[in-house]
This record gives structure tokens, sequence and C-alpha cells, in this order.
């Protein structure tokens, strides 16, 4: 049989088993081969002076380029494209709250999130882009390479071309690390999902301006400044196969704290709470048992919402908004535009309990039911909620565990960042993502919750529609903890 071509493809492919011990050696670098922090802290204050963005929060009727259907009160872009503003309702029998409607973002297109690295002496390097959103309440954070909308990269706003998109159009002569469809927030999405890829090239790339190449100790050490690293960067890191026993031995688990048991948390051959079929089945049996039944409906349709002049809002005043915005931008696609969002009521709380059993570090997910979700039920973090929606609400539909994170004391929080959700469609929508390390007990044993290892979660995110996107982003948090075993 003659001898099959090598081609460059093949050449990156034939070290694949060494990802994960390339994953854990730029995590270990702080350095960076490119830029320094302290030199990245100038660069990102010079790209903040050139890179701006001007929002003006204007009455619904003054949107241009949306329509508001006269019959069903949708708002929906004149091309059919983007997104549009529709009605859900949910019943949910035999729940704290058997039923309600709210508004609802339906994007049914596929957007690509992703992260091109390269290996600068032997160090894996991610290119980050330095990029301004309309829902940010800083304006610039660190985002992927390319974070576009199917809409936006096929250029129906008449905008510039997104850089790098070609990378992840056409991976054919290039390693693809990670390639997986993902949902976003099961609360104000419907069943909408996003491309989430890392792609490895070994050619020489030009850096646009805005742009930086980062290591992954980088990116882990900036997870610790509050509104930098948006969400898009944050889900795209978790979905790195950050795990396995090249990243164990290279990271250093003979330590007997916190940081050594994240890291044996990763290998796959340590002892963990449940199997790995024990998992599938949970996940299975809790989307089985849980009875949702939601259909889209008119917008005008809603129960115990109201339109103003500027907003559509809950009666009660708690939940969300949706409004409108007017936008000036520089370092954009497109300069000017407007566009609605929903605006949270409150900053949430985005949480895992974490427990060392047996020497390894387990968290505790939730397998957590959301209207927006498409196989009724992802695993979500041990609480994530925004409390002060629940003060008109039963006491059994108060989160689990919300209290236990808000009365964690200070010497059990391994990490207390805020951080910003998706600019693009959120106003000003922030949560606090919070660590808590607490003692595994009978209090914490709950049919929709469990104990679960990192290396368990890493597993399950090379798959769609198992792990949510504040789990996912809660995920790349914890794992930034992770350099220095001790």
């Amino acid at each position: 049989m003659p001898d099959l071509p090598t081609t460059a493809a093949t050449l990156v492919r034939a070290d694949e088993h060494r990802v994960p011990e390339l994953l854990a050696g730029s995590a270990l670098d702080r350095a960076g081969g490119h830029i320094g922090l302290g030199d990245f802290w100038s660069w990102f204050t010079d790209m903040g002076l050139r890179s701006f963005v001007v929002v003006e929060p204007i009455p619904l009727t003054e949107l241009s380029g949306w329509t508001g259907d006269f019959d069903t009160g949708n708002i929906s872009h004149h091309t059919g494209k983007f997104f549009s503003i529709e009605g859900l309702d949910v019943q949910v029998p035999g729940g704290p709250v058997t039923g309600w409607s709210q508004p609802i973002i339906n994007q049914p297109e596929i957007g690509i999130l992703g992260i091109l690295v390269k290996q600068f002496d032997g160090v894996l390097h991610c290119l980050m882009q330095a990029k301004v959103e309309p829902g940010n309440a800083n304006g610039l954070q660190l985002s992927p390479t390319v974070q576009a909308t199917r809409s936006n990269y096929t250029q129906v706003h008449k905008g510039k071309a997104v850089p790098y998109l070609d990378y992840f159009r056409d991976t054919s002569r290039h390693r693809v690390i990670t390639d997986v469809r993902q949902s976003e927030q099961g609360s104000w999405f419907y069943h909408k999902r996003n491309r989430n890829m890392v792609v490895e090239v070994t050619e020489d790339v030009e850096v646009v301006d805005g742009f930086v190449w980062l290591t992954l100790g980088q990116l882990h050490a900036l997870l610790a400044v509050d509104d930098l690293v948006n969400m898009d960067a944050r889900t795209v890191l978790s979905c790195l196969p950050f795990s396995g026993v090249g990243l164990v031995n290279t990271l250093g688990a003979n330590g007997t704290g916190f940081q050594a048991a994240l890291v044996r948390s990763c290998g796959p051959e340590v002892s963990s709470v449940l199997g790995a079929g024990d998992v599938l089945s949970w996940i299975t049996d809790v989307r089985s048992r849980a009875e949702v039944h939601t259909s889209v409906i008119p917008l005008r349709d809603v129960r115990h919402w109201h339109r103003t002049g500027h907003v559509i809002a809950h009666d009660s005043g708690r939940f969300f908004d949706v409004m409108a915005v007017r936008v000036r931008a520089e370092g954009r696609e497109v300069q000017e535009w407007t566009q609605p969002m929903i605006k949270p009521i409150g900053e949430g709380v985005v949480a895992f309990l974490v427990s060392r059993i047996g020497g390894v570090l387990h968290v505790l997910v939730h397998a957590l039911v959301q209207p927006g979700c498409l196989d009724v039920a992802e695993l979500a973090p041990t609480v994530q909620c925004a409390p002060e929606n629940y003060a008109e609400l039963p006491a059994e539909a108060r989160p689990r565990f919300l209290d236990d994170v808000l009365a964690a004391p200070p010497e059990r929080i391994r990490y207390d960042v805020t951080l910003s959700e998706e600019g693009g469609r959120f106003y000003h929508a922030r949560n606090r993502y919070v660590i808590a390390e607490v003692e595994a007990g009978p209090a914490h044993e709950h049919p929709d919750f469990r104990w679960m290892t990192v290396h368990q979660l890493v597993e399950l995110l090379r798959h769609s529609h198992y792990v949510n996107v504040e789990a996912r982003s809660l995920l790349a948090c914890l794992q930034s903890l992770s350099g220095g075993a001790s």
C-alpha cells in the first residue's frame, strides 16, 4: 500500500496527545513571550483611548432598521437577520412557580466564538482582541480572536470584514483543538447556540491593531480583574481540553492544599463521587422527569409585562427590561446603529461550592431547568440567580445554597470577581462570580445536585448542551487558580 501524502494538517495533528501538556505549560507562563502584563496594561489603556463606545438609551419607537409587528408586537430587524424579541409562555407543572410568560431573544443563527493559538518557543499563546460592546458597563474588554454572529460575518450590516475569520471557516490546514456548539443564557435566549472553537496555527500571523498574543497564564491572571475578560472569551477557554495526565504532571499535584486538590481534579484516573456513566444517567433522569412546556407567543401577549415609551418591563419592576439604544463606536465593523437590548434588574450571583473529597476537589453542580434550554436542563453552577428577584416569590422558590454562598466566610472564598455577561445583547449585565470551599456533607444531597470533578466537566464540554454558559464561565475562573499547586 503506498504511503499517504504528508500534509501540514497531518503534521500539526501528530502530537494531539500533547495538547493538555501544552495547555499546562502555557498556564504556568505568566511572563509571556510577546508582552508582559505591565506592557499589556499600557497597550490596553491605549486601546481604550482609541476604541470607544457611546451608548444612548432611546425610546423603542426610535429604533432604526427595526420593526414592531402590528399584529404580534414582536421587534425584529428589517432584514430578517440578527435577532428578534418575541414572547415565551412557560408551564412547569408542580414547580414552585407553575407558569409565567416573558419576552425572550430569538436568535436561531449560530455564530462563531473562536480563539487562534500558536506556539512561540514551545509555549502556547492565544490571540485576543480588545473589543468594545454596547452593553459593557466599562466599554472595552478582552474578547476572543473572533466573536461574530452569522449576520455579522456575512456582513448583513454592510460593515467591515471580521479579521481572522477564515481560520475558523476553513480549518483544513490547521489543528482544531476545540470545536463544539454550546448554549447561551437559557433565561434570556430561546435555544441559542454558538460555535466555540480553538484553532492552532503554525504559520506566521499578522497581528492586526487591537489584537495581542497572551499565554493562558496571563489570561488566568487577568481573570482576577473585574469586567476584563468577557463572557465569550471565558466560554471558549472553558471548552479547552484542560485535563489529562500530561496536564496534571506539568502543573504538579503533590501538595496538600487547595491548588493541588484542584490539579488532581483535572486528572482522568482520580477517584470521584460519581462514575462517568452515573453522571450521564443522572442528567438523563433530570431531563426525563422535569416537566417543562414552552411555546413562542406574540410579544404583546406576555402576561404581567407592560410597555412604556422606553422599555418593556415586568409589572413588579424585577427581572429585566427590554430597552433600546443608539450606539456610536470606534474600533467596530460598524460605527453607528440602534438595537434593542435586555437590561437585567440588579447584579446576579454565580457560584460554585467546592469541596476536597478524598483529596480531590469536587464541584457541586446543579442540573438546572431553564425555559430557553434546547434539552430541558443543563449543568449549572451551584447557585445562579439575581437574589432580589426572589423577594416576592414563594420561599420554596429561593435558590438552594444561595444563603451558604452569601454567608461564606472570607477564609473560605477562593475566587470572588465581578464579571460582565455578553455585551452585544445585554446592557450592563454583571454577575458576582464566586468559588467557596465547604465541607461536603448530607446538607448538600439533593436529586438535582451532584459532586463532580473538573475532569468530568471538561469531558462533558466536548459535547453540546451539557454545561450552561454560566457554569462554563465559572469553570474557566476555577481553572485560572490551578497554577503553582501547593
